[in-house]
């Protein structure tokens, strides 16, 4: 059922959203140059996946979690993007192909080693990552990588269709904020 949701979501949300991917590509394409990020990510049985967002920090950044990225490194349009979650919109594409649900664990990237662990430990993996879920609600990222496991096999354990609606509303509400940069330049 939930995947169900997913792909008409998805659906929708690209084809009425068009307009909108259209004029953050532009806006994008003047502030960075190459408005849209790919970076491959682990996904479900830790299988690999390239995630697709709109681009929030200037080409060359370093791949490393957003918690260890410096607020230097975000462009002018970055931060609007980030501030009102717009980044994520491509990952809608990812969601229609499968790679991601809507509400899941957010991926995170192979080199977050001590995440990956955490995560397989209570078995996180068994379920797509997706754009939003317990952890983002709650404001837990990806700097505390045992209670973000703890909470996302809480959130799988306990899904069901009116908790991915719950999430979605949260979120789409304003609820949560993200992985948080680093403060230092």
């Amino acid at each position: 059922m939930i995947r169900t949701l997913d792909v008409i979501f998805s659906l929708i949300g690209l084809v009425l959203g068009a307009p909108i991917l259209v004029l953050l590509v532009l806006i994008g394409l003047i502030d960075s140059g190459s408005p849209i990020f790919r970076q491959e990510r682990v996904g479900k049985h830790k299988q690999p996946f390239t995630l697709v967002k709109f681009r929030t920090m200037r080409k060359g950044t370093a791949s490393v979690a957003t918690h260890l990225a410096s607020s230097s490194s975000i462009t002018f349009f970055g931060r609007f993007l980030r501030r009102t979650k717009l980044d994520e919109l491509p990952q809608l594409w990812n969601v229609l192909t499968g790679d991601m649900s809507l509400v899941g664990p957010r991926p995170g990237l192979y080199n977050q080693e001590q995440l990956t662990l955490c995560r397989d430990a209570m078995d996180v993996y068994s379920v797509r990552p997706g754009i939003t879920g317990l952890a983002q609600v709650k404001e837990i990222d990806m700097s505390t990588p045992q209670l973000l496991a703890k909470t996302d096999a809480e959130m799988i354990e306990n899904m069901n269709v009116k908790n991915y609606f719950r999430y979605l509303i949260l979120t789409i509400s304003g609820r949560g904020s993200g992985d948080r940069i680093s403060r230092k330049p």
